[in-house]
């Protein structure tokens, strides 16, 4: 390595977060991660800022094979560069921001649902509500969808996902079709499916998935997967201070019922006869936001912890707010899926070097 004097920087995008048995780095701009040795977390955490020379010095000769092989990896994974003045690339700033009261919402439906869907979008799109997802536990028509999404075409709402029980209706043309003359619509989810597929719309990229699973109420969701994971700039930073499923969301649930999520015990009236403005204002709207992944028991020891979203009603302990999401089967110490689903991204073998911890 011909580099020896100089340092070796992170791009600001590439953060290192370091879990219980290994660690990642999350490409924020190219929504991307691989998993790292903790090793080489410790590496470019505490000795970052020193050259290469200074940071074998730390270790043992026998190490320093390894850690030339640490950051050729980097390079070559496009993570960082070396540089000889490292001041002159400052840290991303992880600071979350958002000028919207609500930034996503749901909306529960079953076939006792009466809700006035005008109004609902009129004051989410009042709150600055971008992102909303419409849940159907019942047969609906595409009519009845099509319907609903008229209300949605002159408000703010940018991205709409639909959770539809199957119908034999559903026809890949349909909903095709459904997501091309309703461009907000983001993604399609179709439950109790007899096969589970996916297929994106031409043009759009939305996908369209399949699942033989059942969804016939809120009690389906909180399920944590790599399948549901977000590496991005937003989420990433409003995890370092905020919940990332909770933090400036409300819903509204099949009959009404003001809600942070449909799943809590907790309500703030009725759509009926409250403003969804006027909800917010109960005291206890807004405890569950700022429930960090660093506050949660086994979360905080997470490699995913960060771009991984984090339910708050079905918990391993209910006494417990701050207790593991149920529905997750990782375990941070042994680096294992309980169930099938391990992270498809590809990990970097080399060990950690010695006495490091």
């Amino acid at each position: 390595m011909d580099s020896a004097g100089d340092v070796f920087r992170l791009f600001a995008n590439c953060m290192p977060v370091k879990g219980a048995r290994r660690s990642t780095i999350c490409d924020l701009q190219y929504h991307r991660f691989d998993f790292i040795p903790n090793g080489l977390y410790y590496i470019l955490t505490e000795l970052k800022g020193k050259t290469v020379s200074e940071i074998k010095a730390v270790f043992d000769a026998s190490q320093h094979v390894i850690i030339d092989e640490y950051f050729t990896f980097l390079q070559e994974k496009e993570y960082g560069f070396f540089c000889a003045e490292p001041e002159l690339f400052p840290d991303l700033d992880l600071t979350w921001m958002a000028p919207e009261q609500i930034t996503n919402a749901i909306i529960d439906v079953n076939e006792q649902s009466r809700h006035p869907y005008e109004s609902i979008f009129d004051q989410l799109d009042a709150l600055g509500c971008k992102a909303l997802q419409l849940r159907f536990f019942d047969p609906v028509s595409v009519g009845e969808i099509e319907k609903i999404l008229d209300s949605t075409q002159r408000g703010g709402l940018r991205h709409i996902e639909l959770l539809l029980p199957y119908s034999t209706e559903f026809s890949d043309d349909t909903l095709k079709g459904l997501c091309v003359g309703n461009p907000r619509i983001s993604g399609v989810v179709v439950s109790s499916a007899p096969k589970s597929r996916r297929m994106e719309v031409q043009g759009t990229g939305v996908p369209i998935d399949f699942t033989s699973a059942p969804c016939t109420s809120p009690a389906c969701c909180g399920e944590t997967s790599p399948k549901y994971f977000v590496i991005n700039i937003g989420l990433f930073t409003e995890a370092q201070e905020w919940n990332t499923c909770l933090n400036r969301k409300i819903s509204v649930s099949v009959d009404g019922t003001i809600r942070n999520c449909p799943s809590m015990p907790d309500s703030f009236g009725n759509v009926g006869t409250i403003s969804l403005s006027d909800a917010l204002m109960a005291p206890q709207s807004k405890d569950l936001w700022n429930i960090k992944k660093d506050q949660i028991k086994v979360c905080r020891d997470c490699e995913f912890r960060y771009i991984c979203t984090d339910c708050r009603a079905y918990r391993e302990d209910p006494s417990d707010l701050r207790s593991k999401p149920l529905k997750c089967g990782y375990n941070p110490y042994s680096a294992e899926w309980k169930k099938s689903g391990e992270a498809t991204a590809e990990a970097f073998e080399v060990g950690p070097p010695a006495d490091v911890y």
